[in-house]
């Protein structure tokens, strides 16, 4: 009887301090209730420890009455609290807010710039395996910026209707890069299409333009374009000035196409960024191969 008095007596104790906290009242309600449960079995039980009680014990809770929905539900309470006690869990991407040079190799044509090689724990295109291996240089301050899910092309891999962007990476004094990549069937419908085969580099930005410019596209805002091979791929490049995009009134691209996907290069530049890095720029976009 003594010793079923101080366990209740601790018991309210645990309560009356548990009621500053939900948490705590729901772990202490189902802390009751277990211990309730359990006098039936000690006291019913043949152990030794029965044998020095002289006094006469009180009737144990029958196990019928304990509520046992009530303590269901107090438990699937607690167990939906725990999420908010994990305080050591690392903030996403955290590694993407860092200069690239800390962590990509120096690229071997020039040391300057290091080598950005992207691989399929990169994009989601580059796991489905809708979008082949690509790499370019960029200089080591810049930092790699978080792609929005809904532009990743995440929801829709393997089989995009729309263009999705791969990458981003950016610097406050020098522009941005970003590579996007655009479903074949949607500028063909031949399968395996060439760029050549495409069209001319005229009707291929006609139809990429606004994802270059992140807005609309005008012909004349075109300012050059050229047709360079690389090993086994031909590459459309351009050079526009955009006083209205959102990406910048300076813009470079480099297409390709291989597999089911034509590969987008785009590197933009501020008024004020193009002055100091258009040589920068133009480097990264001429490095960049699929």
């Amino acid at each position: 009887m003594d010793k079923m008095k101080t366990d209740g007596a601790v018991l309210r104790q645990i309560q009356s301090h548990a009621s500053q906290n939900s948490l705590y009242l729901v772990v202490s309600k189902m802390a009751t209730a277990s211990t309730a449960a359990l006098y039936p079995i000690f006291l019913t039980s043949k152990s030794p420890l029965k044998a020095t009680h002289k006094h006469k014990a009180s009737a144990p809770l029958p196990l019928k009455q304990i509520n046992q929905p009530s303590l269901r539900r107090d438990f699937l309470k607690a167990i939906s609290l725990l999420p908010l006690l994990d305080l050591k869990r690392p903030p996403p991407s955290a590694a993407k807010e860092i200069e690239v040079g800390s962590y990509l190799p120096p690229s071997p044509s020039d040391p300057s710039f290091v080598l950005f090689k992207a691989s399929p724990r990169d994009t989601p295109a580059l796991r489905a395996g809708n979008v082949q291996p690509y790499q370019f240089i960029l200089p080591p301050t810049w930092k790699q910026t978080r792609v929005a899910n809904i532009l990743s092309g995440n929801y829709c891999q393997p089989k995009c209707a729309e263009p999705w962007v791969e990458v981003k990476f950016e610097d406050e004094k020098q522009g941005k890069i970003q590579v996007v990549a655009s479903p074949l069937i949607r500028l063909t419908n031949k399968p395996n299409a060439s760029i050549e085969d495409i069209g001319s580099p005229e009707k291929l930005i006609a139809s990429l333009g606004p994802f270059v410019t992140g807005n609309t596209y005008d012909p004349d805002e075109l300012l050059e374009t050229s047709v360079e091979k690389g090993g086994d791929q031909t590459y459309y490049k351009y050079e526009l000035e955009t006083p209205f995009a959102l990406t910048g009134s300076h813009n470079l691209a480099k297409a390709t196409a291989k597999g089911n996907t034509v590969v987008l290069f785009v590197a933009s530049a501020s008024d004020k960024q193009w002055q100091t890095s258009a040589k920068i720029l133009k480097a990264m976009l001429d490095s960049f191969q699929v």
